[in-house]
Order: C-alpha cells, then structure tokens, then sequence
C-alpha cells in the first residue's frame, strides 16, 4: 500500500506539472522554500493539513485532490 506522502507527493507533481506551475510558483506563494515543495513531492516532508489545504489553494483543487 502506498503511503499517504508518497501519493500526496505523487499527485501533486502530476498536478502541478499539468498545470504548468513551477515548484518556485508553489513554493511562492505558500511563503515557504522551494525544496520544501521538491520534498513533499518526493515523499520525504510530511506537510501538515493547513499546509495539505494551502498547497490546494495555491495549485486551483480541493484538498481531497491531492491525497486520493
């Protein structure tokens, strides 16, 4: 079974690329750095929910988008 972050991170890379957005933009606008974007990506950050429901804002989805 796959781990919550990995799918998160798997999701939102799928997304955000689809959505032509750099992990700069993400990362911008959720006033964090960039790597912490490349990390939670990569399934080695674990992001809080604000941060789930921030992350979902940003990129234009619910929530619910990123963790299915």
């Amino acid at each position: 079974m796959i781990e919550i972050s990995t799918k998160l991170g798997q999701n939102l890379k799928r997304i955000r690329t689809a959505k032509r957005l750099s992990q700069g933009a993400i990362a911008r606008k959720l006033e964090v750095h960039r790597a912490y974007i490349s990390g939670i990506e990569n399934g080695k950050r674990n992001p809080t929910l604000a941060t789930i429901q921030k992350l979902a804002v940003a990129i234009g989805i619910s929530a619910d988008e990123l963790i299915k």
